[in-house]
């Protein structure tokens, strides 16, 4: 390796470090709010495919070629069981 390239992987690795250190868990935290309120808005809006009728169909049927790919992934997340374990990855503050 040159001088060159050692530079920029040390660069690199601080770089890592001060990103860790400083706004990582931030961004994970903005994540999961992120995917807990697309979540809630899937519930209002495609309620009915799990049996929960919220809005009329219309606005669902407009929202449709864009939910498409992701209706799996929401109903497995929407319908799985929740315990005790699921709050102790919340910090209390």
């Amino acid at each position: 390796m040159t001088w060159q390239e050692r530079a920029r992987s040390f660069v690199r690795i601080v770089g890592e470090m001060l990103y860790g250190m400083t706004v990582y868990e931030m961004v994970r935290d903005l994540k999961k709010e992120r995917g807990m309120i697309e979540r809630l808005f899937i519930l209002a809006v495609f309620g009915d495919v799990l049996g929960v009728p919220i809005l009329p169909p219309y606005y669902a049927l407009r929202l449709l070629p864009y939910v498409v790919p992701n209706i799996q992934g929401w109903r497995y997340a929407l319908l799985r069981e929740r315990d005790l374990t699921d709050l102790c990855d919340q910090e209390f503050t």
